[in-house]
């Protein structure tokens, strides 16, 4: 493994980075295809709201099952079924069949990601927690530079394009994998009955349902309030947690989130987060589509900047990290949001230069490097060995929170008009939500308990 090293990480690397890469292309493509099917953009965001939720179920239910079956056999699979997608997403004759693929496309990425920490976990003993910060690179990279990529691949080849772009990385991923990656160890077969019980499929059911119905609510403030899709969402939430409390083998293990209260408190953060940084992702392009009409060329150029900055010190603060631990980025990346949002209140709409806008949007970079990094080292190191792929699992869901309720946040704001005037109250909601993230930060970093060290993790 030592001599192999560089290309196991790159085999688990390039399968990880599908799901956060999809996740953020989309954006650009949106107007195209809402024009392409004759849609309201609140009917085509369900191109992200669909995603996000398929994910935040996914996750966690496909790192269980990678834990009864085994991990390659899982990463594989997953990789299969983003494939199926690539292929069949382009060819889609109905919005209804373009949204299958996309669920498709976010159960098979979801796979991917906790059987590749597990896989890094179980392999690779030395340095861990460098290696480990490879996927979180690779992740913040993709995410940042998703906006930009299908900027220029829907000029190249309209929407379709940004579902071609999967074939090599896909490719690359089970090539190596396929001869990377060790066997899963043997497993006694055990009946269908047997196995259906480990994944705890009530337990699933009430977190679903609890997802679908609260996501329901809270789209519903765009037009009328529907509280009784809400008040059935915390029913389901309610007997989720009542499930799982009381079955043998649970799907979540929710005691978790108080017997690991730094670990909840890093997922509460980066759920915070994403709600910052994808208001931007999926904001932005749109702003600079509607409001300063753009091409789509130009946007992606503009989000250029941050996603190239948040690439540029993603490396560094992972050297960063391991010299010094998390608390020290933890705050200054939660600070660097605030800042960020200031500035884009005070400067953004009237800047009048290009260079103004791109600096903006470096210093918006930065900030997302730093956290998106750090926090999944901090989960990483507070997350018990044993659970690492559920732990794992449940920290991607915390992403997709976040996305949704990023898109519910832009959907409330930019319903009825992308203007500079509603720019103005998007620069104001993030101001208020990078002073929770930077409050939250300080509590951790505060916090009695042992710290985070990942010097000699």
């Amino acid at each position: 493994m030592k001599k192999n090293r560089a290309l196991f990480l790159t085999a688990v690397a390039s399968g990880t980075m599908l799901n956060p890469l999809n996740s953020s292309m989309i954006s650009l493509a949106l107007t195209s295809i809402q024009k392409d099917f004759n849609l309201s953009f609140t009917t085509v965001s369900w191109l992200i709201s669909s995603f996000y939720l398929a994910s935040a179920v996914a996750q966690p239910v496909t790192g269980k099952i990678g834990d009864l079956i085994g991990r390659k056999k899982t990463f594989i699979t997953g990789l299969f079924l983003v494939a199926i997608s690539a292929f069949t997403a382009p060819f889609s004759t109905t919005f209804l069949m373009l949204l299958l693929m996309r669920l498709i496309q976010a159960i098979g990425s979801s796979a991917i990601y906790p059987s590749g920490v597990s896989l890094i976990r179980d392999n690779i003993k030395e340095r861990q927690a460098s290696a480990l910060s490879v996927l979180s690179i690779f992740a913040s990279a993709m995410t940042a530079l998703g906006p930009t990529l299908g900027g220029f691949l829907i000029v190249w080849g309209d929407w379709p394009a940004i579902f071609w772009v999967n074939v090599p990385f896909l490719l690359i991923s089970l090539l190596l994998g396929w001869y990377m990656f060790p066997k899963d160890p043997p497993r006694e077969r055990e009946s269908i009955k047997a196995f259906l019980s480990h994944l705890d499929l009530l337990g699933i059911a009430f977190f679903a349902g609890g997802m679908v119905f609260i996501l329901w609510f809270l789209l519903s403030f765009e037009s009328k309030i529907h509280y009784l899709s809400g008040i059935t969402g915390v029913i389901f939430f309610l007997l989720f947690v009542w499930r799982e409390l009381r079955v043998k083998v649970p799907f979540i293990d929710v005691r978790i989130f108080k017997t690991h209260r730094r670990l909840s408190w890093v997922y509460l953060q980066f759920i915070v987060l994403n709600i910052f940084f994808y208001c931007l992702f999926f904001g932005l392009p749109l702003y600079f589509q509607d409001a300063m009409h753009l091409s789509v060329e130009k946007s992606g150029l503009f989000m250029l900047f941050m996603s190239g900055m948040s690439i540029i010190i993603s490396q560094i603060t992972g050297k960063w990290i391991d010299k010094s631990g998390v608390k020290q980025p933890i705050v200054f990346g939660a600070l660097l949001s605030v800042l960020g949002a200031i500035i884009l209140s005070l400067f953004f709409i009237k800047a009048a230069n290009w260079w103004q806008i791109g600096l903006i949007l470096a210093v918006m970079g930065l900030s997302y490097g730093i956290g998106n990094v750090v926090l999944q080292v901090a989960m990483l190191k507070e997350s018990p060995k044993e659970m690492l792929g559920t732990t794992s699992g449940l920290f991607q869901t915390c992403r997709y929170l976040g996305s949704i309720l990023s898109s519910i946040v832009l959907g409330l704001i930019f319903g009825s008009e992308v203007s500079s005037e509603n720019m103005e109250i998007l620069g104001g909601v993030l101001i208020g939500i990078g002073v929770v993230s930077f409050m939250m930060s300080l509590w951790f970093t505060g916090f009695k308990m042992k710290s985070v060290n990942v010097g000699h993790g």
